[in-house]
């Protein structure tokens, strides 16, 4: 695995938990921002091939 996959990956992680923290406390604002991030990161990585599987929130 390349650093850009293991990056992208840690941060689509990062991001699944952050929002899932963010629904958690109910900040309806932040589940906005964290699913925002996540579904470009989910972009980010089909364009670039990447299998992200089937963790995401």
């Amino acid at each position: 695995m390349d650093a850009f996959t293991a990056g992208l990956l840690q941060r689509i992680r990062a991001t699944e938990s952050d929002l899932s923290r963010a629904r958690d406390e109910g900040d309806e604002f932040l589940v906005d921002v964290e699913q925002g991030e996540l579904d470009d990161l989910h972009r980010l990585a089909a364009e670039h091939g990447v299998q992200v599987g089937a963790t995401s929130v």
